[in-house]
């Protein structure tokens, strides 16, 4: 077992890590929803909670990883200033970042859907921008070594699965559902996803997996 693996095992779901600095984060998430809320902007609701769902997917898979190889999940997150590390790579101000930039990038969006950017068709435009400009935030965060990369097909040197997996299937995903014709498919798809997720955590939790 790799030494950053060792060192996150120690506070996975300790409540002892808490810390009152995560409480004033959480009530602006949730303010800023509620804003979307109050000017009616669901798509924007549901598109941020759709890539908070495909997070939570990556999220699962990556515990599995480190449970089946004994060595490390794909990317953890170790340090000790988390006020609370709920999954092996994932803690509580990771998932409320992926919350918050949910509800970014469908704002960006054109309202016509076929507008182009540099002649790329907008959506993918983002996708893209979005994805890349993601994992230069990870780069950082794993040369500050709050986020450990441990094997060689993911890391700095090789960015494409973090870039292809780790991120743009979050924007697809999240354009996708901001870009249904209704709120009841919003909400059909979103229910999917995040009820997949929460079908994993609850089976593989009680297996003892992640």
């Amino acid at each position: 077992m790799s030494e950053a693996s060792r060192a996150a095992l120690a506070i996975l779901r300790n409540p002892a890590t808490f810390n009152w600095g995560i409480i004033p984060i959480f009530v602006f998430v949730l303010f800023l929803y509620y804003q979307q809320m109050g000017k009616k902007r669901y798509d924007v609701v549901f598109a941020g909670l759709a890539f908070w769902g495909m997070d939570w997917f990556n999220e699962i898979w990556n515990a599995l990883v480190f449970h089946f190889s004994g060595f490390a999940p794909v990317w953890g997150a170790p340090g000790g200033h988390t006020a609370f590390l709920i999954l092996i790579g994932l803690n509580i101000e990771i998932t409320l970042m992926f919350l918050v930039l949910g509800i970014v990038f469908p704002q960006i969006l054109p309202g016509d859907k076929k507008a182009k950017i540099l002649g790329i068709p907008n959506r993918v435009f983002y996708a893209v921008t979005g994805s890349i400009l993601s994992v230069c935030m990870e780069v950082v965060l794993n040369a500050a070594g709050v986020l450990t990369w441990e094997y060689s097909w993911w890391s700095a040197s090789c960015p494409w699965l973090v870039f292809l997996v780790g991120y743009l299937p979050f924007y697809a995903v999240s354009f996708w559902v901001y870009d249904m014709p209704t709120n009841k498919k919003r909400a059909s798809a979103v229910g999917s996803i995040l009820g997949f997720d929460a079908l994993c955590l609850i089976v593989f939790g009680a297996l003892g997996w992640i």
